[in-house]
């Protein structure tokens, strides 16, 4: 429309050119004649908010209604010193906490919670369907907040306590360390037997291997180097707990096989859901509508009383 009109133009208002200008001085209307050239840059505004008027634009608000029958989990997370071991990337520790991350985002109708242990337990965050702010208490989550040890019966214990209430259908706890318990004052096969009472299913994730693991230490010069340290890992006690549970254990030796597991889990632990979308929608056509026809008055106000006659 544009290039239509600037080509009428020149075809209605050729140019002349002449070596001076002083005959036609009295006649010249240098403002009103660039409005005058210039109107239909107007004209194709208006035509263009009609245009977007006509494809009635919207916005569109959805919100879901989620009845679930409901799984409940504790996420129980070892964060002793051998957990800075370097045969994960970066380390157990931290990929421990990314694909636990990966999980929470995978669940997202879930409540889920968080502890850790070492040599003994907290809650770092209760049963919650807030998943931001739990994932934010899990990045927050470092090796050396609770004393040296690993008390894998504590760690236990303190996710039975905190599902031990729920009025979920099905109540699980993921438990994931990489030694074996020597702190604490609660036995795992307590904690087990608790579990048991309450119906509570426990998935054990065991993290590397026996033998020997890289660790980053400093000399005595204060230099950073790595170290192959003797580590151990309790897998028969940790097969036990699942096995009386109803839960599994699994054995993860890398990042990938650690991200596996948490996908494995999350497939045996599937909920029915039924989602009820509902859908609003606001309409704004009318704005373009006004400022288009605004714009169009505007045009038509210029050219019939502003310009109307200059040639």
């Amino acid at each position: 429309m544009i290039l239509w009109q600037v080509w009428r133009y020149k075809q209605l208002y050729p140019t002349l050119s002449l070596p001076i200008l002083d005959a036609v001085k009295g006649h010249t209307h240098p403002v009103r004649g660039f409005i005058k050239k210039y109107l239909f840059v107007l004209r194709a505004l208006a035509v263009v908010g009609l245009i977007i008027a006509l494809a009635r634009p919207q916005q569109q608000y959805s919100d879901e209604n989620v009845d679930t029958e409901g799984i409940d989990i504790m996420l129980s997370l070892d964060i002793s010193g051998s957990m800075k071991a370097l045969d994960f990337r970066p380390d157990r520790l931290g990929a421990a906490k990314e694909k636990a991350l990966d999980f929470i985002e995978g669940r997202p109708h879930d409540r889920m919670g968080l502890v850790v242990f070492a040599g003994e337990s907290f809650t770092q965050c209760p049963l919650t369907t807030d998943h931001t702010i739990l994932k934010k208490l899990l990045n927050d989550v470092e090796e050396g907040l609770l004393e040296q040890g690993t008390a894998i019966g504590m760690g236990l214990s303190t996710s039975i306590i905190r599902l031990k209430d729920s009025d979920a259908k099905s109540r699980v706890v993921i438990l994931l360390t990489d030694g074996v318990n020597n702190a604490g004052f609660i036995d795992p096969i307590t904690a087990v037997d608790a579990a048991l009472q309450y119906g509570i299913r426990v998935y054990t994730i065991g993290v590397g291997k026996n033998g020997q693991a890289p660790f980053l230490t400093q000399d005595f010069f204060g230099n950073s180097r790595q170290q192959y340290m003797e580590v151990k890992l309790d897998e028969e006690l940790l097969k036990d707990i699942a096995n009386k549970t109803g839960g599994k254990y699994f054995q993860a030796t890398n990042n990938k096989a650690l991200g596996d597991v948490y996908k494995e889990i999350d497939e045996l632990e599937k909920t029915r859901i039924q989602v009820t979308r509902i859908t609003r929608k606001t309409e704004e056509f009318h704005w373009f509508l006004i400022i288009g026809g605004l714009i169009f008055l505007l045009e038509l106000l210029l050219r019939y009383a502003i310009v109307r006659n200059i040639p």
